[in-house]
């Protein structure tokens, strides 16, 4: 989708680059050279399917995941943050080259990710960390935020 909608700016003379969530959530796991990953997404179990499905198709491993079934769109928004690393902890992630926190921008967890970093030993990265470091390399600036996680740590900037 996200070439499709690129495509459509330049064919109406705008050419601006287009980020989205899933696109970047993916191409930051590939700049992280993580191929094996686990990850934790709020939705229904089906729709997490379909996530971890297209993580998969991707080029990625999915060693174990959460659906954290919320079905209504305005709890995903009020999930507790600092209930994340005890999700976590309940994965199957000792293989995992990366944690995806978060495979949803719109639930929490910036908060979260450097205890989840320290409690793991494994960078942390969630959907809104990606399109924010996404964002910031289409704009041609530096990709560092601090206490974000291992991909705007600085790490993988150019």
């Amino acid at each position: 989708s996200q070439k499709r909608l690129h495509e459509r700016t330049e064919e109406n003379g705008g050419t601006a680059p287009v980020i989205t969530s899933a696109g970047a959530l993916v191409d930051a796991l590939k700049i992280m050279k993580a191929k094996k990953i686990a990850v934790v997404a709020p939705y229904m179990k089906p729709l997490t399917e379909l996530v971890v499905d297209y993580i998969r198709r991707e080029g990625h491993e999915v060693v174990d995941y959460r659906a954290l079934e919320i079905p209504d769109n305005l709890e995903v928004g009020r999930h507790d943050p600092a209930r994340l690393p005890e999700i976590v902890r309940s994965l199957n992630y000792a293989d995992a080259d990366a944690i995806v926190l978060s495979a949803c921008v719109q639930m929490p967890s910036l908060p979260a990710i450097a205890r989840v970093e320290a409690m793991t030993g494994k960078p942390v990265v969630t959907a809104s960390v990606a399109t924010t470091y996404m964002m910031l390399k289409a704009l041609q600036l530096e990709p560092v935020v601090p206490g974000a996680g291992a991909l705007l740590s600085g790490a993988y900037a150019d």
